[in-house]
């Protein structure tokens, strides 16, 4: 492995580990809630969508597996922040549908992160952060291509 293939792998593990201190913090400032960063996220991937979305499009969104969302879909039903509804394109895919609990809780985990949020965006600055999420981006594409390409490698790994 090179010195600039290093780098790669050196952004990978830094990104495991601010993934884990993301969940931590989420955890944190949305318990007192009554909510975990994971409903938190798929709250967010809800109220950020244009449209409702199946748990298959969520969990392919937020690059988590169909079963952890659909877990987490069921907690929120029961807690009365998502229904689900009839889907007009696929008729066992149902649509989870943000409800107006679900909405305010969405919007009370987004006020409890402000001020970390504005912590971050001072220390990093505007532009470096819309270049980090472009970098994220691309990265991201490039796996997705990397686990959809043809496995002509000669035996290496295209990741």
């Amino acid at each position: 492995m090179t010195n600039q293939q290093h780098l790669i792998r050196d952004l990978v593990i830094r990104i495991f580990a601010t993934n884990g201190a993301l969940v931590d913090t989420g955890n944190a400032l949305v318990r007192p809630l009554g909510l975990t960063t994971a409903w938190w996220q798929v709250l967010g991937a809800l109220g950020y969508a244009p449209v409702a979305l199946p748990v298959s499009h969520i969990a392919r969104n937020m690059g988590l597996t169909r079963q952890a969302v659909q877990r987490v879909v069921e907690l929120l039903a029961e807690r009365g922040f998502v229904t689900l509804e009839t889907n007009p394109h696929h008729q066992r895919a149902r649509l989870v549908v943000l409800t107006a609990a679900g909405r305010a809780a969405l919007a009370a985990a987004e006020r409890a992160v402000v001020a970390v949020d504005q912590v971050a965006l001072d220390r990093i600055g505007a532009e470096r952060v819309a270049a980090a999420i472009a970098v994220l981006d691309e990265l991201r594409a490039v796996l997705d291509q990397g686990l959809n390409a043809p496995a002509d490698t000669g035996g290496a790994s295209t990741l």
